[in-house]
């Protein structure tokens, strides 16, 4: 049921049912992580990305590498859900099931990517194909301004 969960934070952009026991553990996994914890799971889902063979040719996560992570995830996870989101974790599993696991960690998984992509250096990068486009056939996208009466 934990691989299922953690399966379901890897697949960030599906939307999972919360409750309010779902909704409270994933506050509580916010809460209790650090930027630094936040940055391994980052690490994790990118480590994981990267097998994919489309992906994997502009990769340079190495088994070893990723090995380090899976570790690092794990006694990141083991510690939010058995000591400091443990009465929050035990409440969601009994009243809501592995589907609590599923958003409360998909919530951890968008803050992190939240606190990435606001990082300046990533903002710009998102803005590097620019360059490329045509400006003048984006102005023909823009609507025509009517005339004023």
């Amino acid at each position: 049921m934990f691989a299922l969960a953690l399966a379901g934070m890897v697949s960030i952009p599906s939307l999972s049912y919360a409750g309010i026991y779902g909704d409270d553990m994933g506050r509580c996994f916010v809460s209790q992580t650090s930027q630094s914890d936040r940055t391994i799971m980052i690490k994790w889902v990118f480590a994981i990305a990267a097998l994919h063979p489309d992906v994997a040719s502009v990769s340079a996560v190495n088994a070893q590498q990723r090995d380090a992570i899976d570790h690092k995830v794990a006694s990141l996870l083991g510690r939010l859900l058995t000591k400091d989101c443990r009465t929050q974790s035990m409440d969601a599993m009994k009243y809501e099931g592995s589907s609590a696991f599923e958003s409360s960690f998909q919530l951890l998984g968008s803050v992190a990517m939240r606190e990435v992509m606001t990082n300046e250096t990533v903002s710009k990068g998102f803005l590097g194909f620019a360059k490329y486009m045509d400006p003048k056939a984006l102005e023909e996208l823009a609507p025509k301004s009517a005339p004023s009466p």
